[in-house]
């Protein structure tokens, strides 16, 4: 038992080295690669305030090279003696580097980790310890980027200054120091229903730090407005179909050169569940590999009923599906995030063609709201496909809402109106419904009268 868990950390750390490769090799493949490092550098002095797409930002190559460098320091921390590594870290990691499509750079995240380790020295704990939970802490990046570029100007951007630099390094140091006991007890307020837990420390930290640092000062908050690029389908479908493929490849050899078991993956409910643990890392890759995969035909499929199957694939679009596939270590298959995703085009169909809505299923907002409405695939799991879709639909209605009560500073906007929707939903359906469980139960208690 020892020997195997070994093996399962020894792999899910090359994946992510692997992985973090994969997107240095993009960058070089890039068409733009020539402007590789002048658009990090790009990056690296830009507002991060939702949502700021890097390939527009910078260039297609220079955000490779940023998920890659964030990549590679994410990996590096799991490689630590002692660290935790499971199906979370998985979902830590590809967050992460998601988000480093658009919120999150090499300048930005530090600030959190270091929080993230006085935190640590606080407690008198090993930092390693808490490695998922400095990934899951960067959910504030654009604030520090904010604090140090251009705060408490709305608008002009100054450059780094002293100031700027000690106020990103305090405020973003605090907010990293206060992520793990919140996120510890993030879980009972959604009883493990919103698979992006650390959304709660993410958006009341963003509310309290706009309160203070602009409502309470006087000062402006930035206007929330989205910088995105055209399209790039070969791009973004190029690395998707081999980076998801792979994975499918990969995990079918370590599964023994076989897909038994993922079909018991597949009718899995994803709450409170370690696909790494329960089916081994194998499985659990080759489910990242489908899923993406899954997503990936949902947003083609999204934007050709609109009437242009090639639109809308930016950075932005990209690093959501990753966003997306996170969870596929630790909760999330095709088999309960479908109805998730039906919820969501439905929803968006009766708004907009019955009521003359504003959010079309393919609007850039919407898109990434879905990545995070997939959290409460857990729902659907367990409570079936009907909740599934209307948990997605809730979701669809309320998360444009979410923005403005953090700045758009907070990248877990998403997760934070998925944990809202858990919050409205599961007292309801624990009161009114049975679990798959108790269903279960029942039907083996008529079978024995």
């Amino acid at each position: 038992m020892a020997n195997q868990k070994t093996d399962s950390v020894k792999i899910i750390r090359f994946f992510l080295m692997a992985s973090s490769a994969a997107f240095l090799i993009a960058a070089g493949l890039a068409p733009d690669r020539g402007e590789m490092i002048t658009g990090l550098a790009r990056i690296l002095m830009s507002p991060a305030q939702l949502t700021k797409d890097y390939f527009a930002v910078g260039s297609v190559s220079g955000a490779f090279l940023n998920v890659s460098l964030v990549g590679f320091v994410c990996a590096a921390m799991t490689c630590l003696p002692g660290a935790a590594v499971n199906g979370l870290t998985v979902a830590a990691y590809f967050l992460t580097t998601g988000f480093s499509f658009w919120g999150i750079n090499f300048l930005n995240m530090w600030p959190f980790f270091l929080g993230v380790m006085l935190h640590a020295l606080a407690r008198k704990e090993p930092f390693p310890k808490y490695v998922n939970l400095a990934m899951f802490a960067t959910a504030l990046c654009p604030l520090a980027s904010e604090l140090l570029l251009r705060y408490p100007n709305d608008a002009e951007v100054h450059g780094v200054t002293l100031t700027g630099v000690a106020l990103m390094l305090v405020v973003g140091g605090l907010i990293g120091f206060l992520t793990p006991a919140m996120a510890a007890h993030s879980p009972s307020v959604h009883k493990g229903y919103d698979l992006y837990s650390a959304a709660l420390p993410g958006v009341l930290l963003g509310l309290m730090a706009v309160a203070v640092l602009y409502k309470s000062l006087g000062n402006t908050v930035p206007e929330i407005a989205a910088t995105l690029d055209g399209s790039h389908p070969g791009v973004v479908w190029g690395f998707c179909i081999i980076f998801f493929g792979l994975c499918v490849l990969a995990g079918f050899w370590l599964n023994g050169k076989s897909f038994k078991g993922y079909g018991a993956l597949l009718k899995d409910t994803g709450h409170k569940a370690d696909f790494t643990a329960k089916y081994g890392p194998g499985l659990a890759i080759m489910n990242v590999g489908v899923y993406g995969l899954m997503i990936l035909a949902y947003y083609i499929f999204v934007n050709a009923i609109q009437g242009d199957a090639l639109a809308g694939f930016n950075g932005v679009t990209i690093g959501i599906v990753f966003c997306m596939v996170c969870f596929g270590a630790n909760g999330a298959h095709p088999g309960n995030v479908w109805p998730i995703m039906v919820g969501y085009v439905a929803f968006s169909y009766a708004a907009t063609l019955g009521f003359g809505g504003v959010f079309p299923v393919n609007a850039q907002a919407i898109m990434v709201g879905l990545c995070f409405a997939s959290g409460l695939a857990p729902i659907a799991g367990d409570y079936g496909w009907w909740a599934g879709i209307l948990a997605g639909g809730m979701h669809y209605l309320l998360v444009t809402s979410i923005p403005a009560i953090h700045g758009g500073f907070s990248l877990y906007n998403g997760g934070f109106t998925a944990l809202v929707i858990a919050i409205i939903l599961v007292p309801q359906l624990e009161t009114f419904c049975k679990n798959r469980e108790q269903r279960l139960n029942a039907k083996h208690h008529a079978s024995k009268q």
